[in-house]
């Protein structure tokens, strides 16, 4: 596989190797040595599938204090997928950044522990996977607003639709700082 980096430490887009012929293909999608040797994650304690419409915008998602690392790929459609830096005391914080993810690319995007995700749907529909870190808590789910000025993600659409969370988010600058997460110390 190929790591590329984002520009923010830790935030890499990953190419796995297919192996195709004329019959379709064949890939692993993650294996704890191999990625390990990379420095990512060699333990993911639960596995997601989300399905969204055209022109669904989700995000930006975030739990804290149990914070959630996330390896995502799409197994059907295309999106923009983005990841914020929102660790408070990190010298990248507010950064992000965003890779288009499709079935047909096969990319994955890992995004650490200690960032906000989000994606747009670029088609018809997209089947996202992600694997997580951490379980999902309720308790501990949070958000940021999606079109935040302060961070300045560029969207390549306006949302035709948004969950009634997400449109309620805060912009990062009115979440209190003790709300956000640290680097590792």
């Amino acid at each position: 596989m190929k790591l590329i980096e984002t520009g923010i430490p830790g935030l890499v887009v990953v190419e796995p190797v297919v192996y195709g012929d004329s019959r379709g293909f064949f890939m692993e999608t993650w294996n704890a040595d191999r990625y390990g040797a990379c420095g990512l994650p060699d333990r993911f304690v639960q596995s997601n599938i989300s399905r969204s419409a055209a022109g669904v915008i989700r995000g930006l998602h975030y739990q804290h204090p149990c914070a959630q690392g996330k390896l995502v790929s799409v197994l059907q459609g295309r999106v923009f997928d983005v990841a914020v830096d929102i660790r408070s005391d990190s010298p990248t914080f507010r950064q992000w950044a965003g890779v288009e993810l499709s079935a047909s690319n096969h990319r994955q995007l890992y995004v650490p522990e200690g960032f906000a995700h989000g994606f747009c749907v670029l088609g018809d529909s997209a089947l996202l996977s992600y694997l997580c870190t951490t379980q999902f808590n309720a308790e501990f789910d949070a958000r940021i607003a999606w079109n935040d000025p302060d961070i300045g993600i560029e969207w390549p659409l306006e949302p035709e639709s948004l969950s009634a969370r997400d449109r309620m988010a805060p912009r990062l600058r009115d979440v209190p700082v003790e709300c956000l997460p640290h680097t590792a110390v």
